[in-house]
């Protein structure tokens, strides 16, 4: 059965196991208003398609919208997507806990949060702030929200070989210190010369994007750029067909723009990147490129936790 009002096909993926992985929705270009059709040129004049859309699943206080053993194998390096929207009120400390092999980033939209880590970093992070942890060959951190409600995404990155095993280098970065190139702040990446101050492992964008009502936007990748998606956190982005808020959309693999137009006011963060070439390498709080560098990150992960626990944080 279609989940879509519209026509689709489905293909069972046999490694992934699940049938949605080559959902096509054939979209009406008409449906786009004049205003959105003028964007498209007639070398482009057929939307880029969606390949998969998902509203997650809850994962304690958050919807886990992407993880490594499903759409993070079509979007990767973007391995993990959580959605945060909880009330502080009822909301569990988020404990000391170890990664390696990948960077995770945390974007505020609303609330504030404490952090510490394992590098000996403290503070707090505010509305619009960012958290960059690239954990390398380990790194544990903790935290917990401040005042009545939390909202923002953490996303998780695989990196490259070079890195997975490196020293952890953590950033914590004001509202203020992300460029803004037209409705989209520069979060990772570059957009029309304007660049993050976040260096990026790999060749990929993070754009937190604001669309005013009926507004209409055209996102060219950069060359390279094969994968593509969408988490929509406020209104509707019609590409032409409605992704709603709560939703998460992966984009067909392709180099071609991508047009947007807002239904009511709309929020999203989009991400492109060219496409991880390497295995996703499982443990409990890791992902690597292989089984030894898996080893390594653990390994050091249990030693941060005797040091940590000598200390008295665990």
């Amino acid at each position: 059965m279609c989940l879509l009002d519209q026509s689709c096909w489905y293909l069972y993926h046999p490694k992934y196991g699940f049938y949605t992985e080559k959902q096509i929705v054939h979209t009406n270009y008409s449906s786009f208003t004049p205003a959105a059709q003028a964007i498209l040129s007639p070398a482009t004049s057929e939307p880029r398609r969606i390949a998969y859309r998902t509203r997650g699943r809850q994962h304690g206080p958050i919807v886990r919208l992407v993880s490594p053993s499903d759409v993070g194998e079509l979007i990767k390096p973007f391995v993990f997507l959580d959605h945060i929207d909880v009330d502080m009120a009822s909301a569990p400390r988020f404990g000391f806990h170890p990664h390696s092999g990948i960077a995770t980033l945390t974007l505020l939209h609303e609330g504030s949060f404490a952090y510490e880590d394992s590098t000996g970093a403290t503070g707090t992070m505010h509305q619009g702030d960012v958290e960059w942890m690239q954990a390398g060959n380990g790194v544990w951190h903790a935290g917990h929200g401040i005042g009545k409600r939390l909202k923002g995404y953490q996303l998780w990155v695989a990196l490259p070989p070079a890195l997975e095993n490196s020293q952890p280098l953590s950033r914590y970065l004001s509202e203020a210190s992300f460029p803004q190139q037209g409705p989209a702040r520069v979060i990772l990446g570059e957009l029309g010369g304007t660049r993050s101050p976040i260096a990026s492992p790999s060749s990929m964008n993070y754009l937190d994007v604001r669309l005013k009502a009926g507004e209409v936007w055209c996102y060219e990748p950069p060359q390279g750029h094969d994968v593509a998606w969408i988490a929509v956190y406020e209104g509707n982005a019609l590409i032409p067909e409605a992704i709603s808020s709560g939703e998460l959309a992966v984009f067909e693999e392709a180099q071609t723009s991508i047009t947007f137009q807002a239904d009511g006011n709309t929020s999203f963060v989009l991400g492109s990147a060219v496409k991880h070439p390497h295995d996703l390498v499982l443990g409990h709080y890791s992902v690597h490129t292989n089984g030894a560098a898996l080893v390594q990150g653990e390994a050091n992960i249990r030693r941060i936790a005797a040091d940590l626990s000598r200390a008295g944080k665990l």
